[in-house]
């Protein structure tokens, strides 16, 4: 199986996220697409997240109707501190038929050497990096970090997609999306505020907010 995972605090997971699966899924001819929230993230503070159990409802709330998504708790179940590299050795070893696809943003990619083990990465998967309209970017097919650039053999286009082939014989890919614009933090300010989510997030994860009194001040999740 071609097996796309998208990895992130989903804190909450909002229209951004789902948009961009749905569109790289159709782009790579994937056959599902895994979230897989972390218990937290080295680059983020856990003092301002939600609980883990509330971040995996909204997901499991989010992605019911598409029956190409589904949602993995493993790095939930997995002692903190949450890393890429881990999630993709067990999903390989699970796994070893399957090809794995990483999704994210050209801005975290950009900071993909500061991940661990992050020369080890493409052996596990390949990576696909999305570009949205108005991005500004110096090199409009990366760029590739200068820690990786060795270790890339050779480039080609294919479907409109940038693609470079590693040296492990995964792939990197540079995808333009439509996308949607909005961040998690903005869905978190508007609640604090009382403000409406109302196609930002899905109706039900707006109503799982209200319900749950999820971002508020006086309140920690």
């Amino acid at each position: 199986m071609r097996i796309g995972l998208i990895g992130g605090s989903f804190d909450p997971v909002h229209s951004g996220h789902l948009r961009a699966a749905e569109e790289i899924s159709e782009k790579l001819e994937l056959d599902e697409v895994v979230f897989i929230p972390t218990l937290v993230s080295p680059h983020k503070s856990s003092e301002t997240m939600a609980s883990s159990s509330h971040r995996l409802n909204m997901l499991n709330i989010s992605v019911k109707g598409n029956p190409r998504f589904r949602v993995s708790d493993m790095e939930l179940r997995r002692e903190p501190p949450s890393y890429t590299i881990d999630t993709l050795r067990s999903l390989k070893q699970s796994g070893p038929e399957n090809g794995y696809y990483f999704i994210m943003g050209c801005e975290l990619f950009m900071e993909i050497d500061t991940w661990k083990d992050f020369a080890e990465l493409f052996n596990y998967s390949s990576f696909v990096v999305f570009r949205r309209p108005g991005y500004d970017l110096a090199d409009s097919t990366g760029p590739i970090p200068l820690a990786l650039e060795n270790d890339f053999r050779y480039s080609y286009s294919d479907r409109g997609m940038d693609v470079f082939a590693h040296k492990s014989s995964n792939e990197l890919f540079f995808v333009d999306i439509a996308g949607i614009r909005v961040s998690s933090t903005e869905i978190r300010n508007l609640a604090r505020h009382g403000s409406s989510l109302r196609y930002l997030v899905a109706s039900e994860v707006e109503e799982y907010i209200a319900e749950n009194g999820l971002y508020q001040l006086e309140e920690k999740q």
